[in-house]
């Protein structure tokens, strides 16, 4: 099979969670277990860092990969889902794993699938394994998928353990309640092996520190650790400030423990714009403490230097990213409530004159909880992801006018957004989002 055909196997052979849903989800780590062991335990031959929570983790991934190249140490990325190609979640430097890599990994191993029958994301997370084995990493940032404590990447030991934060998302698979999805997000904190929370939530913090002491596990909470704000946010120049680096400015909270070199004062230059980064940048400040604490030669300069070029590093895309002026255009991936707040905050930040909304989501997304967060006052432009999960345009349509949000249905994502587009004057703002699978077909 030539690259084309190896991908199209691997989407409709193995259940897959962006086509099927939950029922692509495997409740236990036994096939990722066996296929490892096939593979000879790869997971067991790289240093790694485990990224969960539930907004987040992806930029913060993202920002660890960037300034562990920039320190000068090989570094693996394991994220998902991809936008445009599937080779962008396995990356060694940045760079993406070559087409061949693929077609030879399923070609040697298409025996082992059928004898298996692994999911698509547990294939996908032994192939970066096997990847990253071979190529003597140094270290490997890996995203988890969904969850924790059974997700496909739980099979690693950590050097750190990190958790964004805990929000309503997929509480059909990890509970109905904030505590049950942290236990369930919980399930990466190794025995022994510290962990950074990006987010001290009252809700859910005993959850963590219960679990930390379970296992003796260092526990320390980033938010605590640094106040972190921009002086522009806010700004009327808004255009300008998107188009930029958002400055950042860092100081630590605490110092009792932070003697490991990393300043306690600085300012930063984020090629991230979304105000949410404010957060992040905590847990990745926290998290580089500890990979210093535990020898990495990780200085100030090399995260200055990372932050300001993460989208060039890695190729990190979709977040509060602007893909065109007059009018000024804006995409984000943020999808259940929490991400939709952060949305809402940035697009509050921008000065315009109207709000064209290019706006689809997936039909087992809780709309109830997200709709009536959309501004009322927007014109909208529905459409169905391409995909077979995508909820149909026309129902969410209607689901809408029952929260007052008024638009048109549009048959796909790139004809609402040229409708939104020609409709919005120069000073108007569009902005694209309600799932990651709208954004990944406009970038």
């Amino acid at each position: 099979m030539n690259y084309k055909q190896t991908i199209q196997y691997l989407y409709t052979q193995l259940p897959m969670f962006t086509r099927d849903g939950a029922s692509a989800f495997k409740k236990d780590l036994t096939n990722t277990l066996e296929l490892c062991r096939r593979l000879d335990n790869p997971q067991h031959k790289f240093k790694s860092v485990h990224v969960g929570g539930t907004n987040g983790k992806g930029s913060t991934s993202h920002m660890l990969a960037a300034i562990l190249q920039t320190a000068g140490y090989k570094t693996g990325l394991y994220t998902s889902p991809h936008l445009k190609d599937f080779r962008e979640r396995i990356r060694v430097n940045g760079q993406m794993i070559s087409e061949q890599t693929v077609i030879d990994f399923v070609e040697n191993h298409k025996t082992d699938f059928e004898e298996i029958a692994p999911s698509f994301f547990e294939m996908t997370v032994a192939l970066a394994f096997d990847v990253f084995a071979k190529e003597e990493v140094d270290i490997a940032i890996i995203e988890v998928g969904l969850g924790g404590r059974l997700d496909s990447t739980n099979v690693i030991t950590p050097l750190v353990s990190v958790i964004t934060n805990i929000g309503w998302d997929h509480m059909n698979m990890l509970g109905n309640t904030l505590p049950l999805i942290a236990g369930e997000k919980a399930g990466i904190i190794k025995p022994g092996i510290p962990v950074v929370i990006g987010e001290k939530q009252e809700e859910v913090a005993k959850v963590f520190i219960d679990k930390a002491v379970q296992v003796d596990s260092k526990i320390r909470f980033a938010s605590e650790e640094w106040v972190v704000s921009s002086p522009e946010v806010g700004k009327s120049d808004s255009r300008k400030e998107k188009e930029g680096l958002l400055e950042i400015i860092a100081k630590r909270n605490q110092f009792d423990h932070a003697s490991s070199g990393l300043p306690d004062f600085r300012t930063f230059r984020l090629d991230l714009t979304g105000t949410y980064q404010l957060k992040n940048i905590k847990t990745v400040l926290s998290a580089s403490d500890e990979l210093r604490e535990q020898g990495f030669n990780i200085t100030d300069d090399h995260i200055q230097t990372a932050l300001s070029q993460v989208k060039t590093l890695t190729s990190l895309h979709g977040r509060w990213e602007t893909l065109s002026q007059n009018p000024l255009t804006i995409c984000d991936t943020g999808h259940n409530p929490d991400g939709i707040e952060e949305v809402m905050k940035n697009i509050a930040a921008v000065k315009y004159n109207h709000l064209h909304m290019v706006i689809g989501m997936v039909n087992d997304k809780d709309t109830g909880k997200v709709l009536p967060m959309f501004p009322k006052d927007a014109t909208y432009y529905f459409c169905k992801p391409d995909i077979p999960r995508g909820l149909d345009a026309e129902i969410m349509k209607t689901q809408a006018e029952a929260h007052d949000l008024i638009g048109d249905a549009y048959p796909s994502v790139k004809e609402a957004l040229l409708s939104a587009q020609k409709n919005a004057g120069n000073d108007d703002l569009v902005f694209i989002g309600g799932s990651t699978f709208v954004v990944a077909e406009v970038v």
